[in-house]
């Protein structure tokens, strides 16, 4: 099967004096050298990926090696081949499988290729292959091919190589457009383009384009057109320019960039974090474990925990402050990896008396499969600290010096792209998102307003079309006779009718002496009930005075100046509380006059109920009367008659705060896709 990638020849090294790096038996430390080696040359020319073909023999069964989603990165887009083969498609198909890995594809797996039969050579991305050789790869690896993608992975593959690097030069036919040519659509007999002419690379009449993502049906899209899409957190969109058939340079945000709710970095258009690694390796409801899952497992430097592997093929055990770059540790609830020839290492430890699960995992593998990096190693970018990533298993320093002077100049209505350029959000424009505008960079193309008119065609279609069409079909179903709507809307209505009177009655329940929402009036013993009444309604059952709103955290003090001194009985074991101060007092009602009453706190019940008037009690009360715990009784003086005027008197409930308390509360061939 196709992968639709194209690979551009750019650059072709042939070492005859001595190898530019150290190259092994041991497939792992030639890989390391080389991928070394490979960072020098990228600084003098770039390219995209560089493959290593080598005449020395690997040890064991093992004829290449490179690192899982290593495409594109500075530090891993590359691996190394050995050619085991008088047929040259031997080598051209371990270093396509070397290649796959660094685009994420992983070994199929047995019921994986169905494009092939072994007869035919089987699939590309085997664990084992021989002659004849593989020549087509698998549906699974098309679908890693896509996740790797979707995820933002191989920024670097959708710009267009340069035709002047072609190491195979010039030619009509070799399916790249190069000067003098206006399409090129392959050799005769493979071109399906019906906008070219094969036979001499030119356009047929009255087409204006042949290729591209800006050309559709010969003719070049218009300006603002949106040609790609972001992929990931980290990648930027791309619009037509409206004169080139070609949309422009892909570009994404610049490394640096914060990017997962400031959980990570972007590195190379991807957003790596431990979270999401442990998705990968777990499936859902996977997540990292705690830190000291990292230092505890990743310091003992064995197949549980490490920070990979030195020159030797020896683990290396990790720093506390690399821990978090060496083996990835999550807890999840699966019952093993997601991966095949993977098993999980787990690690339990105590902390603060309960009991951690780290889960780790181990991928074995037979000697002929043992050709990609170990994918239990948290990935190279991924943010192990304030300003740090992971680099080679370190935790360093990340210079972000460029990524800080870009966005300042951004007036803080865009980001940074990869060519230190702002990318303004929508309603700001370029290059410094200072004015208004449609948004985007100098990089990505105009943004037109024709970008936005699929959200506002779509209000527009919600707002005058479906909305009124929902609601014309409710009023046409509620008046539909014998309506379920109906009847159900009718019983709603009176359950609500029927819980507003329940509420209204409930509320003419309560005394209107207490303003506190929901506070009942305290529970009168049958010794003190008509006294109390009494005082409550003054001398011969005059209408009551209402009583001053009760704060249960403090209570508030009554005027001093009316009311004839009285004592306080008070327990010995209490400090003595200050003098009670009565209520002014209220001139009596005259004939045909009505008592002005104090307004209260909060209305009163439109019907209030009426408590039957008491005449005083014949008997005078006792002197002494008998005294609950934690109640105040105010005694009359011996030889002072009562006022003739009707006192408010503040009623202390045990249930209320004690005076003075406080209320408590709760080879290198050097590549690039086309």
């Amino acid at each position: 099967m196709s992968m639709n990638i194209k690979i551009a020849l750019i650059g072709l090294e042939v070492w005859t004096e001595r190898d530019q790096c150290d190259v092994r038996e041991d497939a792992n430390s030639s890989l390391k050298t080389f991928l070394a080696w490979k960072q020098k040359l990228r600084l003098k020319k770039k390219h995209d990926n560089a493959q290593l073909v080598t005449g020395v023999t690997f040890k064991g069964t093992t004829i290449g090696m490179a690192p899982l989603e290593g495409m594109c990165t500075a530090d891993n887009s590359g691996g190394v081949s050995m050619d085991h083969s008088e047929l040259a498609i031997g080598a051209a198909a371990t270093m396509a499988h070397e290649i796959g890995h660094n685009f994420g594809m992983s070994h199929d797996k047995d019921y994986c290729c169905v494009e092939a039969t072994p007869e035919q050579g089987g699939c590309i991305m085997a664990a084992a292959t021989g002659h004849p050789f593989p020549r087509k790869f698998s549906s699974c690896s098309q679908q890693q091919l896509r996740s790797f993608f979707q995820k933002g992975g191989g920024m670097c593959l959708f710009n267009m190589p340069n035709t002047d690097d072609l190491v195979m030069g010039k030619k009509c036919g070799n399916g790249f457009l190069e000067e003098g040519e206006q399409c090129d659509c392959g050799e005769p007999e493979e071109c399906t383009n019906p906008c070219c002419n094969a036979k001499n690379c030119t356009l047929k009449e009255g087409a204006q384009c042949a290729h591209g993502d800006c050309c559709q049906d010969c003719k070049l899209k218009s300006a603002g057109t949106l040609c790609r899409e972001k992929s990931g957190a980290c990648d930027l969109p791309e619009f037509c320019r409206g004169n080139n058939p070609f949309c422009p340079a892909n570009v994404y945000m610049l490394d640096g960039s914060p990017c997962a709710y400031g959980e990570a970095y972007c590195m190379n258009g991807m957003c790596l974090t431990h979270g999401q690694q442990c998705l990968h390796l777990w499936g859902s409801g996977a997540r990292p474990a705690p830190d000291i899952c990292f230092i505890d497992v990743n310091k003992a430097g064995d197949r549980y925990g490490n920070c990979g592997k030195d020159s030797q093929g020896q683990f290396v055990k990790c720093k506390a402050k690399d821990a978090k770059c060496g083996k990835i540790q999550c807890q999840s609830s699966a019952q093993k990896p997601k991966h095949d020839n993977t098993v999980s290492m787990d690690t339990t430890i105590q902390i603060n008396g309960h009991e951690v699960k780290c889960r780790g995992t181990h991928s074995y593998s037979l000697q002929d499969e043992g050709d990609s990096s170990d994918p239990g190693l948290v990935m190279t970018g991924t943010k192990c600290g304030d300003g740090m990533v992971c680099k080679d298993r370190q935790c360093q320093n990340a210079s972000f010096f460029e990524w800080d002077e870009c966005i300042a100049r951004c007036n803080g209505h865009g980001v940074c792209n990869s060519n230190r350029n702002c990318h303004c959000h929508a309603g700001w424009g370029p290059p410094y998102c200072e004015t208004s505008g449609h948004g985007g960079s100098i990089d990505s193309g105009p943004v037109s307003d024709d970008f936005q008119e699929g959200l506002i065609v779509f209000l527009l279609l919600l707002f005058l079309v479906i909305l009124p069409l929902v609601g014309f079909g409710i009023y046409y179903w509620y008046r539909k006779p014998d309506s379920q709507l109906k009847k159900w809307l009718q019983k709603s209505r009176a359950k609500c009718r029927l819980g507003s009177f329940r509420h209204h009655q409930s509320g003419r329940e309560f005394s209107n002496i207490f303003t506190q929402h929901r506070c009942p009036p305290p529970a009168a013993s049958p010794a003190t009930q008509k006294s109390s009444r009494s005082t409550l309604y003054g001398k011969n059952g005059a209408t009551p005075v209402i009583s001053q709103p009760v704060n249960i955290v403090r209570p508030l003090p009554m005027p001093s100046s009316q009311v004839p001194k009285t004592i306080i009985q008070l327990k010995p074991s209490r400090p003595p509380p200050p003098p009670i101060k009565s209520s002014p007092v209220i001139p009596a009602k005259q004939e045909g006059q009505h008592a002005k009453l104090l307004p209260p706190k909060k209305p009163l019940p439109s019907c209030p109920a009426r408590t039957p008037q008491l005449n005083p009690p014949r008997k005078p009360l006792p002197g002494n009367p008998v005294q609950k715990e934690g109640l105040l009784v105010k005694t009359p003086g011996t030889n002072i008659k009562p006022p003739l005027t009707n006192s408010a008197v503040q009623i202390k409930s045990s249930q209320w705060p004690k005076p003075g308390s406080r209320v408590q509360a709760t080879a290198a061939a050097f590549l690039q896709k086309q």
